[in-house]
Parts: C-alpha cells; structure tokens; sequence
C-alpha cells in the first residue's frame, strides 16, 4: 500500500538547484524539518535523508525532487499555510543544517510573503 505525499511545499530554481547539489554531494536525498523551536524562524534545518528521526509531532509537507519536507504540528497550525515556498538566502545556515551552497542557507515562506519571481516560479 503506497503513501499519498501531501502537495504543500514547492521550490524556486535556486532551491532545486541546491537540492540538486547536495543530493549529488550526499549520494542520497536530504530531508527538511521546519522546526518549531525558538531558533532560526523560517529557516528549515537540512540534513541528509534519513538522518533527522520523525515523529508524531511532525507533519509531512511534501517532498521536492524526492526530499521530503517536514514541519511541526503545532507550528503548522499556528501558521495557518495551505502552501509553502523552499527558497534559499545568503547567510550561513543555522545549527548543523547543510548549507544551501557557499554562504547561502535554505528559507521557508509562504505565497503571501515570498518575492514575486519566487511565486511565479514556485510550481
């Protein structure tokens, strides 16, 4: 029996592109987890698939590009967001999140609040 993945998070082309890299680099896919911890805000941690245990308290997203994209229940809620954008910033990333490339980090938003090429290229 094959799990239905929920539709709720796209990318830019500077997100798929890091993804991209970094599955290359791991050899694997990564995974994300939009944490709701009082670090980082919108940042999601990155890690490499499989590494960051799940639970009852998180909510599968999605996936993009065969990496799936987790968030916390009671953030999630909080949030009220039918649909998030994965997006990439310059900074280095938080905690021991993988880096979205040299001096960038992954972003999590959503339509309301993301630039407009990034909602127009969020599909």
């Amino acid at each position: 029996m094959s799990q239905t993945v929920p539709d709720r998070v796209t990318a830019t082309p500077a997100a798929r592109e890091a993804i991209a890299r970094l599955r290359a680099a791991e050899g694997r896919p990564v995974m994300f987890a939009q944490s709701g911890g009082c670090c980082a805000g919108s940042t999601p941690m990155c890690y490499p698939g499989g590494e960051l245990i799940v639970g009852d308290a998180d909510v599968l997203l999605g996936e993009i590009d065969g990496c799936l994209f987790y968030i916390d229940r009671r953030l999630d809620e909080a949030w009220h967001q039918d649909q998030f954008i994965l997006d990439v910033a310059a900074g280095e990333p938080e905690g021991f999140s993988l880096p979205a490339g040299d001096n960038l980090h992954f972003v999590t938003r959503t339509p309301a609040c993301a630039p407009p090429a990034a909602r127009a290229a969020g599909g």
